[in-house]
């Protein structure tokens, strides 16, 4: 086969495979071989072995030790003698660059699609970045602001990922909290500071109110002592200004004792029917001398009927004494009015009187004790801070009157003790001031059944 013509074609065919043709199919045929006379042989297996005889013979033609084919191969039966021991071979080669080239424009397309996703996972990752940073610097800028607790910033909510919403209704629940805390930590300061201005304010006034009484009773004894007195009738008007001020003295400690026992509940209260029309006499009768000495005009409006109430007798006249000494001690000149009104209905209730037992009936059985005074009056704005203890409202102007600022706070928590309840007004400085008392009435008949109960 190395000499005959199906050799000489096999070289052409590699040379055009190593010039770079691709266009050539070539088909040719081993001589024939008796298949019968040589049972073992295999023509696919000696064909193989003369083109591996071919080859060393072209490696002189152009070919180089870097040369590499790619070579493919199939034996197939002749078409052209319908013998089947007549065998083909259709072999095809091609120089491996060649057969290769696809893989390249492969290998390029490869390339740029993995440059282009890394450019693209880049541009993704810096977008992305941005989507990220921009909510979180937003909640950044909302939590700085917090530190301004009148900032009107609202902690951002429509952002685009649920969980920077999630995030930032927590944060806005937190502030939430936290200024409320502050708040009450600020109200909570603001009241001890004032508690504390107030201690303050007391101790300089109790201070003088007990130093008077003190200093007369000290004064007093002393001149009895070093014997100044004269006469027994001397000795007995020192003595008696002695006395006056110890029962002043006590009176200062009872207020004390008893703004203590009101604030801790412990302070005990008996309730009884009391004439209220004929105890406000007899305590408007203890201060008839002092109203004379300030030359002041005293109108009373007191029924003659009786109306019972259900209180402490002696509670019920502290409060009035404290009423009505403040009423004479604040005003100068005019008149101080006290009123008796059984049934009303335009008067202001306190909110503690609307559950009362329904022994006292409903809001028009109350009796109203009205004590009107034309003095200094007091600014509307701080009105209601004189029910607090110890509390005395423009004491540069009232520190001259004296007094220990007990009096109308001792004065409400014995009327809310009672079932009752106080108030006061004032249309301005130097307009005067109006207090109102009120109290349940009793039931007549429920009076009725006591009297046959008792008879």
């Amino acid at each position: 086969m190395s000499d005959g013509p199906d050799a000489e074609r096999l070289k052409h065919i590699i040379r055009n495979a190593q010039e770079g043709r691709k266009d050539f199919i070539h088909i040719f045929s081993f001589e024939e071989i008796d298949i019968s006379k040589k049972s073992n042989s295999n023509p696919l297996r000696e064909f193989i072995d003369e083109f591996k005889k071919i080859l060393p013979e072209l490696l002189g033609l152009k070919l180089s030790a870097d040369d590499e084919f790619l070579v493919g191969y199939a034996p197939t039966s002749s078409p052209v003698d319908r013998d089947d021991d007549q065998k083909w071979i259709v072999l095809a080669i091609t120089p491996i660059d060649f057969a290769l080239s696809g893989l390249r424009q492969v290998q390029k397309v490869l390339i740029i699609l993995i440059f282009g996703l890394v450019g693209a996972s880049v541009m993704a990752t810096i977008y992305l970045a941005r989507d990220l940073a921009r909510p979180l610097e937003k909640l950044r800028d909302y939590a700085l602001a917090v530190n301004d607790l009148d900032s009107p910033n609202k902690v951002p909510i429509s952002l685009r990922i649920r969980e920077f919403n999630q995030l930032a209704i927590a944060l806005e629940s937190m502030v939430y909290r936290l200024k409320r805390w502050a708040n009450q930590l600020e109200v909570t300061s603001k009241e001890a500071q004032v508690a504390n201005q107030l201690k303050s304010e007391f101790l300089a006034n109790i201070s003088h109110e007990l130093r008077t009484p003190l200093n007369g009773i000290i004064g007093s004894i002393q001149l009895i002592d070093d014997g100044f007195c004269d006469t027994k009738e001397e000795e007995k008007e020192f003595l008696k200004q002695a006395n006056d001020s110890a029962i002043h003295l006590l009176g200062i400690i009872d207020d004390i004792l008893d703004i203590r026992r009101i604030d801790s509940e412990t302070l005990s209260i008996y309730l009884q029917d009391v004439n209220i029309g004929k105890l406000l006499h007899e305590t408007i009768d203890s201060f008839r001398e002092y109203i004379k000495q300030k030359s002041l005009l005293l109108k009373l409006n007191i029924p003659e009927q009786v109306i019972i109430v259900n209180a402490d007798q002696e509670k019920l006249k502290q409060v009035f004494e404290n009423v009505i000494s403040n009423a004479i001690k604040f005003t100068e000149k005019g008149s101080i009015n006290i009123c008796l009104i059984q049934e009303y209905n335009n008067f202001i209730v306190a909110e503690n009187t609307n559950n009362l037992s329904d022994n006292y009936g409903g809001k028009e059985n109350r009796v109203l004790v009205k004590i009107e005074d034309t003095g200094i009056g007091i600014n509307p704005e701080q009105q209601d801070k004189l029910f607090q203890p110890f509390v005395m409202v423009d004491g540069t102007k009232t520190r001259k009157f004296g007094g220990n600022g007990l009096g109308l706070a001792i004065s409400r928590g014995l009327m809310e003790m009672m079932n009752g309840s106080i108030h006061l007004y004032s249309e301005g400085v130097d307009q005067g001031t109006t207090v109102d008392i009120i109290m349940p009435i009793k039931k007549q008949q429920d009076i009725q059944t006591e009297m046959q109960l008792n008879s």
